[in-house]
Formats: C-alpha cells, structure tokens, sequence
C-alpha cells in the first residue's frame, strides 16, 4: 500500500492519479476530511498532529507520501509543522514505511546563486526557518540510517486546478477573472516554474525508485526560465489577447500589510523576486532522461483550456 499524508491539495491529488495510472490501485489518502481521488482509494480521516491517529494511517504502508500544506501563516507553520515531521517520522520507523517528503525552497538564500541539492540552508524569517527545521530533521534521520527517505524538493508552482501559488494567483486567477494581472517586486528577473502535475508525477517516479533513496532531488522543471515579462507576453500570444500587468513594489505590500493578514503573511517570501531564481533539476535528469517535462508553451495552453471549459460550463447554467 502506498500512502498520501495531507492528501487534499492539488500535488496530492495528482500524485494520486499518477500512483494509480503508474503503480498500485492500493492507495490511502489521509487527511482530516480525506475525499477520493480514484475509485479504489482508502479514506482514512485522520490529523498528523495526532500521533496515535498518524501511527494508524501509516500501518500496512510501504510508501508514505508527506504532502501537507498549511494556510500561509507563521504561527501555525511553527505550532504544527515540527509536531507533524516528528509524528510521520516516528510512525514510518515504527512501521518500517518509505517516507517521500515534497518540500519547497524556502530555506534556499534568496540570491541569484543557482540552486542544487547541494545548496545550503540560508533561512529567513520565521516561515523559512521552520521550513528548514523539519527538512533538517528528516535528513538527521536518514544520516543515521534511522528510516529511508527522500526529500523531493520543488520550486514555486504553476499548474491546474486548485494549485495556489503566487504566480498561479497573480497572473493566472487574474486572466480568468479578466482582470489586470500583477507581478511581484520586478518582472525582469528570470523566474523557474514547476508544472505541478510534473511534480506530483516526478515524485511518485522518485518514491517508486528504490536507489533513489536517502538523498534529495530537485525535481524537474523547464530549463527555459522566462521574466515575468517573458511569462505574460507568452500568456498573451496563447491567450491570443493584451493582458496588461503592474509590478507591486514591496512598499505596496507592506502597507497593504497593515490591513491585510495575508499581504503581512507574504512579505517574508517577496525578497526572493528581487533576483532570479535558478533552480537546477539536471540530476533528476540524467537519472531519469526518458520523463518528459511540461514547457510553458504546454502549461499555459493546458490553464487556458481549463479556464475556457470553466466558462462554457458557468454559461450554461
């Protein structure tokens, strides 16, 4: 049986698919109201901050997938973050489970310095820290050949469906609510991307590889990093329409800030747009040279034919 843990975002449930197009039918999803994916998924209801009810949802389980997600608030990431790596942790150790674990960059320096597997952890502020934090604990674990692991790490996202990111929120939820789009901090720094269903399905590939085990991967994304800039004006040749855009300075955000809990929440991130972003997924690719990545001509098109199957269908109601 192969596991999801925190299975109601869009990685989640991508993985979910890709498993079941790629792997085993044997599939648990967990979360607090877990909902089913494929027809012959386990439900099981369950908080990882609990760690009877985590110890259960990984009993009988070969593979663990951590792929929870928490609203964008320092506190919470703080309270609940470590309490949920330990829990998972200690269950898969007990129960001699694989754990896959798909993390982000935050830990990452937020400078134009390229990043690999190899990067160190530069955190800060609160959210980045904590980010580093859980992500040191497992690697402690795998070092002392206490469980085996795999960190699957990511850039920011970009995709369908229900995936939240700021790009996807920025720019994309803008076009289909036909309002002017915004970038963050500058529009000319190089930005890297991943397609999440590109994600979840590097991951299942990863958690389904038995010597890739025990290190971390940075998986793959399209080497052709675009600005802003670049990114709407392919928007615009595919969309075949003007999409018109302003940059929000940081001032802007701060002061918004002071009104808005999620404009305060995001400011830790915001340096990072200030320089391009150079995440580099080449060992993921030469281990697996035959997975195909989606480019942006392709993930575009994808978002833009959701969004138009979204509108012929609210016009039919």
């Amino acid at each position: 049986m192969q596991t999801i843990l925190g299975a109601n975002g869009q990685i989640a449930e991508e993985l979910a698919r890709e498993l079941y197009r790629n792997y085993t039918t044997d599939i648990r999803l967990v979360s607090r109201k877990p909902k089913k994916i494929n027809d012959t998924d386990q439900l099981f209801p369950a908080s990882l901050l609990d760690a009877q009810a985590t110890d259960k949802a990984v009993e009988g389980s070969n593979i663990a997938y951590l792929t929870v997600g928490l609203p964008m608030n320092a506190q919470m990431w703080e309270d609940q973050f470590p309490v949920m790596m330990k829990n998972v942790i200690e269950a898969c150790k007990k129960h001699q489970c694989k754990l896959v674990f798909f993390d982000n960059t935050y830990m990452y320096a937020k400078t134009s310095e390229p990043q690999t597997e190899e990067s160190p952890f530069v955190p800060a502020g609160q959210k980045s820290s904590i980010r580093a934090k859980i992500a040191t604990m497992l690697l402690e674990e795998i070092s002392k050949k206490n469980i085996e692991a795999v960190i699957c790490r990511a850039p920011e996202f970009y995709g369908p469906g229900k995936t939240q990111s700021i790009t996807n929120s920025l720019i994309f939820d803008n076009i289909q609510k036909n309002r002017k789009l915004k970038v963050p901090i500058k529009d000319n720094t190089l930005r890297t991307l991943i397609w999440t269903p590109d994600a979840s399905r590097a991951m299942a590939l990863i958690g389904n590889t038995p010597d890739a085990y025990d290190q971390t991967w940075h998986l793959p994304c399209d080497d052709q990093r675009l600005t802003y800039k670049e990114l709407i004006n392919l928007a615009s040749e595919i969309y075949q329409k003007d999409l018109p855009y302003s940059v929000i300075k940081m001032w802007m955000f701060q002061l918004g800030g002071l009104f808005n809990k999620q404009a305060k929440e995001l400011q830790e991130l915001l340096p990072r747009y200030k320089y391009d972003n150079i995440f580099i997924s080449d060992k993921f690719k030469k281990r697996f040279p035959e997975f195909k990545f989606t480019s942006y001509q392709e993930g575009i098109t994808g978002i833009m034919n959701e969004q138009k199957q979204a509108w012929i269908k609210k016009g039919k109601k």
